[in-house]
């Protein structure tokens, strides 16, 4: 299905020296910032304590906020919590004070702003809980990254597979980077995004790569660059129009979502963005330059050996 059809092919390769240095410099100010300010972890991942609190009408999370920052916390996650009269408060740890104790503080200051405010559940996160968060979600990102470098081996041969695995990263780091830049909190809503990006990235690579097959097949006398820029450009409506209801999709869930979506949409807008551009202006160029050819995609044919005559 296209709504338009570009007749001209776009040339994309052309550009490529160009946007390959921003990737570059955005790719490494990424990893800066990860090693100078690293993430802002949740309290599912730092430990702290969680707390599920009732309403008699509508909560107001602006006062349950200012509440929360009477009694120091002004770092405190507040967000509804399947009504709107249900409140989910995420505390981080704080030295000498039992989970219990902590509690009853928050509970005390909610009762004082709203005497409808009742204790549905508390529950203590350990940091070693969160440490083994920690650990259980970077080898979830491993065994992903792992599972996606063995489908684009046996798909593709090396050339092709290097380029989309190197974009892939690309994506997830840049993503990371943004996270740790504006330290915004890195939760396990967050972490579920990341992982949605990768496969939703190598997608988009696959088919731009799967178009360039079959150019090869149809354009014999065509150099490489103007291959690819024409399985770019005969793309670009379908991804359009996959990324764009995606996309519409997200955004909804961005603004209307609460803050319990908040962080999660903002993780696949980033990556949905930079996923378009590192398949169309990152891959595709990085495979070139490794020297991509007709073969990584189409068999050569073998011509038989002529008969030698009998003696």
């Amino acid at each position: 299905m296209e709504f338009f059809r570009i007749r001209t092919d776009i040339p994309f390769m052309s550009w490529g020296r160009y946007t390959t240095a921003i990737s570059l410099i955005t790719f490494l100010l990424a990893i800066f910032f990860l090693f100078s300010r690293g993430l802002n972890f949740s309290v599912d991942f730092t430990g702290g304590t969680v707390m599920e609190v009732s309403y008699g009408n509508a909560a107001d999370v602006g006062r349950i906020r200012e509440a929360l920052n009477g009694l120091g916390f002004n770092d405190a996650n507040v967000q509804n919590f399947g009504t709107s009269r249900d409140v989910l408060i995420r505390l981080p740890l704080k030295a000498g004070v039992t989970s219990a104790r902590l509690s009853d503080q928050v509970m005390a200051s909610l009762k004082t702003a709203d005497a409808t405010a009742q204790m549905r559940r508390v529950e203590f996160v350990g940091p070693q809980v969160g440490d083994e968060l920690v650990k259980d979600g970077s080898a979830a990102l491993l065994f992903v990254s792992l599972g996606i470098v063995i489908y684009l081996s046996l798909r593709f041969k090396w050339r092709p597979a290097v380029a989309t695995i190197v974009a892939n990263l690309h994506d997830v780091v840049i993503i990371l980077g943004f996270f740790a830049f504006f330290q915004w909190e890195f939760s396990l809503s967050v972490l579920a995004a990341v992982l949605a990006i990768l496969g939703y990235s190598v997608n988009e690579s696959v088919v731009v790569f799967d178009r360039v097959r079959e150019n090869f097949r149809k354009m014999r006398g065509a150099s490489v660059a103007r291959v690819i820029d024409n399985a770019i450009t005969r793309t670009m409506s379908r991804t359009i129009i996959t990324h764009g209801c995606t996309q519409l999709m997200v955004t909804s869930m961005l603004f209307f979502g609460g803050e319990a979506l908040h962080y999660f949409a903002l993780a696949l807008t980033i990556g949905i963005i930079f996923g378009i551009y590192s398949s169309v202006l990152v891959a595709s160029p990085i495979a070139m330059w490794l020297g991509m050819t007709r073969d990584d995609f189409v068999a050569t044919e073998k011509k038989p050996a002529p008969e030698t005559e009998g003696a």
